[in-house]
């Protein structure tokens, strides 16, 4: 989130953050995005409310700034499909692995206990399913002798923090959309995610 919010801060920005919403209280990103200019709130889900009644209640506080993209970062709850649908094409995600691989939870783990000699994360339009919208870019890290999560963990935020302000910039600019279930980049359709380089953004 600070990444992008910093990003937006540039004089050649090619987008605006408009707000940030948490649905924890004690977010320290809503302090994070205070103190740089970005109105902040958190929504808190009620502990009687169902899944879907707290989706309603996001959408609508969402749809109060008429966003042009909603993106997704750090926050851990599974969204409904109600939730996706109302704003479909225009939602992305970063996921903590080089999807297909590890969809989920503990994906620094499951590398190394897999032992990958790469790993990563991808930015991917957000569909029904967990983690598996089509990916749109990627920032891979090697996977060095003596790592334990925390160590990868921190190489792979890294990757991140590159990555995802490229793929905002790209669809604000009117470079990346979604269509017939794909990604799409500068008219062509993605058949795998572009990898990174400093080239690229």
């Amino acid at each position: 989130m600070r990444a992008l919010i910093e990003h937006a801060r540039r004089k050649d920005a090619a987008y605006a953050v408009s707000s940030v919403i948490s649905d924890k209280l004690d977010a320290a990103g809503l302090e994070v995005a205070r103190s740089l200019g970005v109105p902040a709130e958190a929504l808190a889900p009620n502990e009687e409310a169902d899944r879907a009644a707290y989706d309603r209640l996001l959408s609508r506080a969402i749809s109060v700034y008429s966003p042009s993209l909603v993106v997704l970062a750090g926050f851990m709850r599974i969204l409904s499909a109600p939730f996706v649908h109302d704003f479909a094409g225009r939602m992305l995600n970063i996921h903590p692995s080089l999807l297909p691989k590890y969809p989920g939870l503990h994906t620094h783990r499951r590398a190394l206990e897999a032992h990958d000699t790469e790993h990563g994360a991808t930015v991917h339009f957000v569909t029904e399913q967990l983690d598996g919208g089509p990916p749109i870019i990627q920032g891979r890290v090697r996977v060095e002798t003596g790592d334990d999560e925390a160590s990868l963990a921190a190489r792979v935020q890294v990757e991140e923090h590159r990555i995802y302000p490229i793929a905002v910039r790209w669809f604000c600019e009117g470079r990346l959309r979604y269509a017939e279930g794909r990604a799409w980049l500068d008219g062509r359709m993605l058949s795998e995610p572009v990898q990174y380089t400093d080239s690229e953004s």
